[in-house]
């Protein structure tokens, strides 16, 4: 949301290859050894798990525009409507608003082989730039950095990017900038 607000005050696209990172692996409290992507009742549809993933990477394969169009209604849906991302009509009324092909979404969604894919990812992040959350952005230089934080004002969105987007790529001796919490910076939220 806050990169959309970035787009829009400045009239340039931001290039970001968004990739599947999975929370609830990271979470899980099953053995470190159990991917749970490889689960027989994810595999086989019953649990959602992966639902917004799988359908993100349905949404891509009908190209950058569609899936940034999908990205941003489910991102209004999650965050604005409160909506579970967990619920399969959540998704196809994303891909409606988005424009996409709804008989090629509905194919694509069910594709086993996004879970792989899925799990290629999530693997990638945490063995190649240690990821741990997300957002985790890879700079140009190839600096891994989680960023935390809530959507900012429009007059501050430019100011705030461009300053973190120079601080991640740039300073790779930065090891953390954290505020503590609770509370979150007081009238932020």
């Amino acid at each position: 949301m806050w990169l959309s607000k970035v787009e829009e005050s400045t009239g340039e696209p931001i290039k970001i290859d968004w990739q599947p990172f999975s929370l609830a692996q990271v979470n899980s409290d099953k053995d470190s050894d159990v991917k749970l992507w490889e689960l027989p009742e994810v595999v086989d549809g019953t649990d959602k798990t992966f639902l917004a993933h799988m359908s993100g990477l349905a949404a891509k394969r009908q190209g950058e525009e569609a899936f940034s169009s999908f990205f941003m209604a489910l991102l209004r849906a999650r965050h604005e409507d409160k909506k579970d991302l967990l619920d399969p009509a959540v998704m196809e009324e994303a891909a409606v608003t988005a424009g996409l092909d709804m008989a090629r979404f509905r194919e694509d969604s069910a594709d086993p082989e996004l879970l792989k894919d899925i799990g290629e990812s999530h693997t990638i992040a945490v063995e190649e730039y240690g990821a741990f959350g997300v957002p985790t952005f890879i700079s140009e230089s190839g600096n891994a950095t989680f960023l935390k934080m809530f959507i900012p004002p429009d007059e501050q969105a430019v100011e705030i990017y461009e300053t973190m987007s120079k601080a991640m790529n740039e300073f790779a001796h930065v090891g953390e900038f954290k505020r503590p919490q609770p509370p979150w910076p007081h009238g932020v939220i």
